[in-house]
C-alpha cells in the first residue's frame, strides 16, 4: 500500500513542516480546496472562516522561519464542533434556540488553548441539536451524511467532527461526549477518538448538555494525534469549577519505544458488548482480531464483565436528560416548535423523572465508581467493541429510533462513571463501513490509552483508510456510485501525505 493511498495524520504533518516539506498554507489550502469539493455532500460545516484560517497559516509559517515552535499544533487545520464559543464567528449549536449573542467575541478555554498552540481553527461544524437527537431536514442546518456512505448517518453528536476528519476537511477537530458523542462518530467514520476523564478539560464557553456528564475532546486519525490534541487544552482553570487540578503529562511521551505492550493486563467484556439483535455479523471476528493484536504485542488479556452495566447505562440516560431538561425548561415552554424533533422527544423527557429518579440515578453512579475501581485493580485497560453494529443509514435510524441504535452502542457507560475511553478503527465490515475498538482506563491514565492505542495502530492501517470520496481510490468500501470529484488544491493531498512521510523529524521533540 503506498504513502498516496493511505491519509495524512497530524503528527505526520506536524513533521513535514518542521523539515521545511511543507508549508502551512499549503496545508491549510489543501483543506479548504477539499472542503469545496466535497462539504456540499456531507455537511460537515455549519461557519467556515477562510481568511481567517489562511492568516493564522500564513502566521505559522512565518513563526516557523523566525524559530518558533508553539508545540504539535502550529499550522495544523482543525475544526471545532458548533457547541463551543470562537470569536471568529456565531454559535449556533445547530439550534434556533441559542441566543446569537451567546459567545458572541469569546473563545472558549478550549479553543483560547487550540490558538496559542499555533492551530488554524478552519470553521464551525455540525452537530445534533444542543449535542442530542438526530438531524432535521425541517430546520436550516447542514444534514450530515458519512463519507464512507453518504447514505449512512456519521453518528453524533459530533457528527461533523468525524465526518471531516475521515474525509480530510482538516487533520483534528474538537468533539464533546455526553453518551458517546466523540466516540460514536468516531468509530462509524473510522478515525479515532479520545473521551478523557470528566474533569481533565475545562468545559467552560461550552454550551451545556449534562452539567456532570460533559466531556471535551479530539477526534483524529490516529491515537498519537489525540494524545497531541488533549496535550494542547487539557489543564484545570479557575472559570470552570468541573477542572480538576491536576497536573498534564505528556501524553506522546514513552511513544518512541518498540510499542510493545508488555506487562499490561487488559480486560475484554464480550458479555454486555455483543449477542445483541442488531449486531453486524462481521462485529465478533473483527474484535476477536484486534483482541488478538493487542495480545501479541505481550498484553495479557482475560475476561471479565464490567459491574452493573444495564444499571450504569439507565442512570446515564436518566441524568442526562434531566440535567438537560433542567437547563432548557423554560424554552421548551416557550418555543416547543423551534426545538428540533428529536431534540423535543429526549429533551422533554426529562419531565418525566422525579427529582427521586435522578437522585437514585447518581448513587447508581456511585456504587459503579466503586465496583469499577474494583475491577480496575485487576486490570489495566478494559476493552469492548465501540459498537456491535456499523453505521446505520437514515432509514434505519427513522425505524429503529435512536434509543433503538444505542442499544447497538457502548458508550455511555463511560460517561456516567467519568472514566477515559479511547476508539480506535480496528476493521470493516462485508459491505465496507469502519468497526472500531474501544478501550477503557482508570481516571487520569489517558496517557496510557494513547500509549495502547499507538501501538495497536503501529502494526495496523486501519485508521489511515481513506473514505472512497474526492482525490483518493477508496479502500476497504466500494465507491458509492459517483465518480471521484476532480479536486486540485494547492498542493494535492497524495502528494502531501508522501512528503510528509518522507520527513524523519520526531514530533515528540518539537
Amino acid at each position: 500500500m503506498s504513502a498516496s493511498e493511505l491519509a495524512l495524520t497530524l503528527t505526520d504533518a506536524a513533521a513535514a513542516l518542521r523539515a521545511g516539506e511543507l508549508t502551512s498554507t499549503e496545508l491549510v489550502g489543501a483543506a479548504l480546496a477539499r472542503a469545496d469539493a466535497l462539504d456540499e455532500q456531507l455537511g460537515v460545516y455549519v461557519t467556515r472562516f477562510d481568511d481567517c484560517a489562511l492568516e493564522r497559516a500564513e502566521q505559522a509559517d512565518a513563526d516557523f522561519a523566525a524559530g518558533v515552535d508553539r508545540g504539535p499544533l502550529q499550522g495544523i487545520p482543525i475544526g471545532v464542533k458548533d457547541i463551543l464559543a470562537v470569536s471568529e464567528g456565531p454559535t449556533t449549536a445547530n439550534s434556533l434556540i441559542l441566543d446569537p449573542a451567546w459567545g458572541e467575541g469569546r473563545d472558549a478555554i478550549v479553543v483560547e488553548r487550540l490558538k496559542a498552540a499555533g492551530a488554524v481553527i478552519t470553521g464551525k461544524l455540525t452537530t445534533m441539536e444542543f449535542a442530542i437527537g438526530l438531524p432535521d431536514p425541517e430546520k436550516p442546518f447542514p444534514f450530515p451524511r458519512n463519507p464512507w456512505n453518504t447514505d449512512t448517518w456519521p453518528g453524533g453528536s459530533s457528527s461533523g467532527t468525524g465526518a471531516g476528519v475521515a474525509a480530510g476537511l482538516f487533520l483534528a477537530g474538537i468533539g464533546t461526549d455526553t453518551g458517546g458523542s466523540i466516540r460514536i462518530p468516531a468509530a462509524f467514520c473510522g478515525v479515532s477518538g479520545l473521551m478523557p476523564t470528566f474533569g481533565r478539560v475545562p468545559n467552560a464557553g461550552c454550551a451545556p448538555l449534562g452539567y456532570s456528564l460533559d466531556h471535551i475532546g479530539p477526534l483524529a486519525r490516529s491515537a498519537r494525534d489525540c494524545g497531541a490534541m488533549l496535550g494542547a487544552f487539557a489543564g484545570p482553570d479557575p472559570r470552570d469549577p468541573y477542572a480538576v487540578d491536576l497536573p498534564v503529562p505528556d501524553f506522546l511521551a514513552g511513544l518512541a519505544g518498540d510499542g510493545s505492550l508488555a506487562g499490561l493486563r487488559i480486560g475484554v467484556d464480550r458479555a454486555n458488548t455483543l449477542g445483541g439483535e442488531h449486531d453486524d455479523p462481521a462485529t465478533a471476528a473483527v474484535f476477536d482480531a484486534a483482541v488478538a493484536q493487542l495480545s501479541a504485542l505481550g498484553a495479557t488479556v482475560v475476561e471479565l464483565t464490567i459491574p452493573h452495566y444495564a444499571e450504569v447505562v439507565a442512570a446515564l440516560m436518566i441524568t442526562m436528560v434531566s440535567e438537560a431538561f433542567a437547563y432548557h425548561r423554560e424554552d421548551m415552554r416557550e418555543r416547543w416548535g423551534d426545538y428540533c424533533a428529536a431534540t423535543r422527544s429526549f429533551v422533554g423527557a426529562g419531565a418525566l423523572f422525579s427529582g427521586a429518579d435522578y437522585v437514585q440515578a447518581q448513587r447508581v453512579r456511585r456504587v459503579a465508581q466503586r465496583a469499577l475501581a474494583e475491577t480496575f485493580a485487576d486490570v489495566d485497560l478494559i476493552a469492548t467493541p465501540t459498537a456491535a453494529q456499523v453505521s446505520p443509514s437514515y432509514d434505519e435510524l427513522k425505524d429503529r429510533g435512536t434509543r433503538g441504535v444505542m442499544q447497538s452502542i457502548h458508550t455511555s457507560y463511560w460517561d456516567a462513571v467519568g472514566n477515559p475511553a479511547l476508539v480506535v478503527p480496528m476493521g470493516f465490515n462485508a459491505g465496507g463501513l469502519p468497526l472500531s475498538l474501544q478501550l477503557a482506563a482508570r481516571p487520569f491514565e489517558e496517557a496510557l490509552l494513547v500509549r495502547a492505542g499507538d501501538a495497536y495502530q503501529r502494526t495496523t492501517d486501519w485508521h489511515l483508510r481513506i473514505p472512497p470520496l474526492g482525490l483518493a481510490e477508496p479502500l476497504g468500501a466500494e465507491p458509492l456510485g459517483a465518480e471521484p470529484l476532480g479536486l486540485r488544491p494547492r498542493v494535492p493531498s497524495e502528494e502531501l501525505a508522501q512528503r510528509a512521510r518522507s520527513s524523519s523529524a520526531a514530533i515528540a521533540s518539537a
